[in-house]
């Protein structure tokens, strides 16, 4: 299970235990947001997209959409999404619980900027009912990011 997989992560900071399971689906923005009672601009959502048959991942702020010319700008590609079949196998985790932990090897991760307004934030942990609370400069420290983008809708 892919919550493992991110415990077992943390586990290496010392901060497994900081995970968060919930009763409720915490799926999409708006069912973790619900689940827990902050703002859904405050959940950092992890998006999976494809370049050149290469998995990247990019975490934005949960009010956030892509803007296709600062994406295409940033990376030289049209944004093109994985299929919902295919994130699993792809990344590691599944639809709901896709975060920048833990992942499968030879998977580029991004942060964008948009995360930046906000003392911390919440990434889901691999599943469709977990989260973890971080301040920006931890999930700087606990993602293996290659670099900060600025690819989202102002």
């Amino acid at each position: 299970m892919a919550i493992e997989k991110v415990k077992e992560y943390f586990k290496g900071f010392g901060i497994e235990n900081r995970i968060q399971e919930f009763e409720v689906s915490s799926a999409t923005v708006e069912l973790a947001a619900e689940a827990l009672q902050c703002e859904p601009c405050r959940i950092a959502k992890t998006l999976s997209f494809v370049i050149n048959d290469n998995p990247i991942l990019i975490v934005t702020a949960g009010d956030t959409k892509i803007d296709n010319s600062k994406y295409k700008e940033q990376f030289k590609s049209k944004a093109k999404m994985l299929k919902f079949d295919e994130v699993l196998e792809t990344i590691g985790h599944e639809i709901g619980g896709v975060c920048p932990f833990g992942v499968n090897e030879n998977v580029d991760i991004y942060l964008d900027s948009s995360l930046k307004r906000f003392k911390t934030v919440f990434p889901a942990c691999g599943s469709s009912n977990s989260a973890i609370e971080l301040t920006i400069e931890e999930i700087e420290k606990y993602t293996p990011f290659i670099s900060w983008v600025d690819v989202c809708k102002k």
